[in-house]
């Protein structure tokens, strides 16, 4: 049996919302203040409030900064939670999760990651909006995390780097590959810190899985919303061995092409990918005539199937798509942290009951640590599959 989480954000998701939901849920106020003392940073505040969001009740969580603070990067980030007397759990949530953002906005700006320097998460009430977050879940003991589809909102928000369209760039970054909409909103409801939550800790999104629902803890937002309550709605239960693996409902699309090139074939997968196809694969194939083609399969959510089936149609010469709903079972996969003597690597980790099965290093992240140190990247995927084997 795991404990679970299930992160019902349909009024969207940020930092405060996230840690105001997990006091609400029975945290201690006064243990995460201690907590936090174990950080190298001063200058703020904390107050938790009962408020009310349209019909709801739910439990209001602020940073009052007191003092000027200084600009911080993410370099300086990871040595302040590195050096603290945070647990080995914590500081491995809060670094993940800051590592999400970091690399978002990295990609939006140009920079390299740990040069990055981000005025919303270098500020204090995001250091502990991320760190509470870690703080409040280790103290929690939750094993497994799911989510709702996320939705962005609209209009414009003003931030550090001037007045920017609602998602914004670092969040769009961040939720690449994750179920999102936009949702009845005329503000940001998901703001970076919020997907990176997500993006960290989630295993699956969609409906409430099969679960037993224990207790229910709700965060208010700092905007109201006279259509939808800015609150966000955690349900805290408990998962039986049996519902381990994820279910989906999905869309398998196909068409044989006897007249294409390779490269337009090419060009077809890296459509459907940028496009979020979930998978996309061609099978060699001899269709009437004994005639060499190729089949094209793309595997999407029923969401995305009309946009899917305009691209095979638009990109090849097909004349039309064959349309299959089908189920998808996967394992759960979270990503850690292989600390290896020379530097960092993520690698995803297959979970199947309370078993590791699968540790899988993550391309980009050995390649980055190759070239930067010049060792071999097969060696270093050996050493980050050692590292999570011995332990």
């Amino acid at each position: 049996m795991k404990e679970i989480i299930y992160i019902d954000c349909f009024s969207g998701i940020s930092g405060d919302m996230m840690v105001g939901a997990l006091l609400d849920l029975g945290v201690d106020i006064d243990f995460l203040r201690n907590e936090l003392r174990k950080l190298d940073i001063g200058g703020y505040n904390l107050t938790f409030s009962e408020v009310k969001r349209g019909s709801f009740r739910a439990k209001k969580f602020n940073v009052e900064v007191t003092e000027p603070q200084s600009a911080r990067n993410y370099r300086d980030i990871k040595k302040m939670i590195g050096k603290s007397r945070l647990d080995k759990e914590v500081k491995e949530i809060s670094g993940n999760i800051f590592q999400k953002v970091a690399e978002a906005e990295a990609v939006v700006h140009g920079y390299e990651v740990d040069k990055v320097h981000f005025h919303e998460v270098g500020a204090v009430d995001s250091i502990i909006d991320i760190t509470g977050t870690a703080v409040c879940l280790n103290e929690l003991k939750i094993d497994l995390f799911y989510s709702n589809r996320v939705p962005t909102g609209k209009g414009f928000v003003n931030c550090a780097h001037g007045k920017l369209p609602v998602p914004a760039p670092a969040t769009l970054e961040i939720l690449k590959g994750i179920p999102a909409y936009g949702g009845d909103f005329d503000f940001e409801v998901t703001t970076p810190t919020g997907a990176a939550i997500i993006k960290a800790l989630v295993a699956g999104s969609g409906d409430i899985p099969f679960m037993k629902i224990k207790k229910i803890g709700y965060g208010a937002g700092s905007n109201e919303n006279k259509k939808v309550p800015n609150v966000l709605r955690l349900l805290k239960g408990t998962m039986e061995e049996e519902h381990y693996l994820n279910e989906e409902s999905l869309i398998l699309l196909s068409s044989n092409i006897d007249d294409s090139s390779p490269e337009i074939m090419g060009y077809l997968m890296g459509k459907l990918f940028k496009n979020e196809a979930l998978d996309a694969w061609i099978e060699p194939i001899y269709m009437k005539k004994t005639r060499p083609a190729f089949k094209i399969n793309v595997l999407c959510e029923r969401k995305k199937e009309q946009e899917m089936i305009e691209i095979i149609l638009m990109e090849s010469t097909t004349l039309g798509v064959r349309s299959e709903h089908i189920k998808r079972f996967s394992i759960i996969r979270k990503v850690k942290t292989a600390r290896l003597s020379y530097g960092e690597v993520k690698v995803k980790v297959g979970i199947l009951g309370d078993r590791e099965i699968n540790i899988s290093p993550e391309f980009e992240s050995c390649k980055k640590l190759a070239q930067k140190t010049g060792r071999p990247l097969k060696e270093i995927y050996h050493d980050a599959v050692v590292f999570f084997s011995r332990r």
